[in-house]
């Protein structure tokens, strides 16, 4: 038996995201304000430093800030950009039209921010409470005593292509605690896994999104901070459901994406080119004309709403923020319902552990505390919009517009929902069984490198970096599937849904093969969630490798 080191904490947070960070701040200013023996809370983060995994648009509501920490300005929150001005459009390929009132996407008193840079700053107020913050650790498994949690493993570190331990191997940590709070994020690796293991899932699959992210330096004077778009329409045809957006940010900056759902039917599209033909658009061409491109990212986002919700209680254990699935796709927001919900869960684990109680009766209060406060009231009145767009963006609008008047009452029953990666159509029930039929691409572009990029050059504006000599963290359970029925039925959609060319076909002279390029990965877990066979496994990286996503 391997020889580990055992850490033992009170309350074990994985991922330091704006979920796990609100829970460990929580824990650590109650344990302080209730007096005697302070708890030990520890979190562990797979990136190099707090943040640089860590993207979103980003527009800030800032009710879970004030609820965390009510003197926020005071402490220097980067959260100054006040949202001056908010639009929405729909697009044609060629023009666009303003729709008359922004409804669920209105943002007055919201913010612009950089994410990563917010979560930095979360960090720091999380260590002056005397957290214990890891950066560079990924949890690789679960610790078990039954069915109740009881901490977490580290992955091992110093391990070659091959799994043979190098010269510098050094094994995982046992993380063990009286409460573990799972925070690893959208589609995180131990949530996926404790869901299935104890099976929590909810009444409905969770669906999910891809949000494609670039960020923009503009000519002085060209961009007044504070201005939202959101577009609906092109580049994405009725059958798909999305967006894009623009954020402007202090010093001429300013981002631009693009947010597909990934329950898509055509199995060639690529949510990339989307977004480069999105930037193709004379609204969004002109407005990003004379600048250049600083910094690229990609995330899945969970939009299944909330019958998608799994049990987010067990004996030992909490699930919070975007591993939950807590996130308003009517509003595109979901920051400040992840911080509310990491509050709740360290409130819960201060009571469960002051009375020596961490039972899932007992850690069930977290539930009542969800249920109870602002965060049903936000996602309960939306909970079948995402269903409804299932049916078509007309279907979806005017239902979303009538679940707006009517405060989410019209429809009580769960409309019907399915996994995304089964609505992908096959190649030939999509294009016909005609060869002349399949086109190349659904929205193949001209790249120049100056408005529009390849992946490859998009990869490298991400700071993307993993340690080439380590075992492939993307784990592909049958790669003879790949080359005989995947590409038969499906023409490898790998190709085209990853927005970082990290798969790819080739002919070794043996017919085709898949070559994974982990070394492109950007972490955002698209090939996990839609592969129509669902055989590739995402796992954490060794030593903190991954995207670095600095200012965005």
């Amino acid at each position: 038996m391997m020889h580990r080191e055992v850490l033992e904490v009170d309350v074990l947070v994985v991922g330091a995201g704006p979920a796990g960070l609100s829970a460990a701040i929580r824990v650590a200013e109650s344990s302080r304000r209730a007096g005697g023996e302070p708890l030990a809370v520890a979190v562990i983060e797979k990136s190099r430093q707090s943040g640089s995994h860590i993207l979103s648009g980003a527009v800030l509501d800032i009710s879970g800030l004030d609820e965390l920490l009510p003197d926020w300005k005071a402490r220097g929150a980067p959260v100054d950009t006040l949202v001056s001005s908010d639009k929405i459009y729909y697009l044609t390929s060629r023009s666009k039209l303003r729709f008359p009132f922004n409804g669920p996407l209105n943002n007055h008193g919201n913010y612009v921010i950089s994410l990563s840079r917010f979560v930095r700053w979360l960090t720091g107020q999380a260590e002056a409470e005397g957290v214990d913050v890891f950066t560079g650790f990924g949890g690789s498994e679960i610790l078990y005593d039954g069915e109740r949690v009881v901490g977490v493993r580290t992955g091992d570190r110093g391990v070659d292509k091959q799994g043979v331990e190098k010269s510098n191997f050094e094994p995982g940590v046992d993380i063990r605690a009286a409460v573990t709070i799972f925070a690893d994020g959208v589609r995180g690796n131990l949530t996926k896994t404790l869901v299935k293991d104890l099976v929590l899932e909810g009444p409905q699959p969770q669906t999910y999104a891809l949000g494609i992210k670039e960020l923009w330096e503009l000519p002085p004077g060209k961009v007044i901070p504070g201005h939202v778009i959101h577009t609906l329409g092109y580049p994405l045809r009725n059958e798909e459901f999305g967006g894009g957006f623009v954020y402007t940010l202090p010093e001429g900056r300013i981002s631009v994406g693009l947010v597909v759902g990934l329950d898509y039917r055509d199995p060639r599209f690529d949510p990339h080119m989307a977004f480069q033909r999105f930037k193709q658009h004379p609204a969004i061409a002109s407005l990003l004309a004379g600048g250049r491109m600083l910094r690229y990212g990609a995330k899945a986002l969970p939009e299944g709403g909330w019958y998608a919700l799994p049990r987010c209680h067990v004996a030992g254990g909490l699930i919070v923020g975007d591993a939950a699935g807590f996130l308003n796709s009517m509003r595109l927001k979901g920051i400040h319902l992840a911080m509310k919900s990491g509050i709740c869960a360290g409130d819960t684990a201060v009571e469960a552990i002051r009375s020596s109680d961490v039972s899932a009766s007992k850690l069930a209060a977290f539930q009542k505390r969800i249920i109870a406060g602002s965060v049903r009231r936000e996602l309960y009145p939306v909970r079948n919009v995402h269903q409804a767009f299932g049916r078509g963006l007309l279907a979806g609008l005017a239902f979303s517009a009538w679940s707006m008047v009517t405060g989410g009452w019209c429809f009580k029953r769960m409309l019907p929902n399915e996994v995304g990666h089964a609505r992908m159509a096959s190649i030939s029930r999509y294009y016909g069984t005609e060869p002349q039929d399949i086109r190349v691409s659904s929205n193949a572009v001209t790249v120049d490198r100056t408005l529009t990029f390849d992946k490859l050059t998009n990869v490298h504006y991400s700071g993307t970096r993993h340690d080439e000599d380590q075992p492939v963290h993307l784990l592909v359970k049958d790669t003879d599937l790949c080359r005989s029925r995947c590409r038969e039925l499906y023409g490898n959609p790998c190709i085209h849904f990853c927005p970082a060319h990290v798969y790819e076909m080739v002919d070794d002279g043996h017919g085709p093969r898949l070559q994974i390029n982990a070394s492109n990965c950007v972490h955002c877990k698209t090939c996990d969630i839609v592969d129509p066979f669902q055989v590739i496994d995402w796992v954490p990286p060794e030593g903190g490798g991954g995207p670095e996503y600095e200012g965005m």
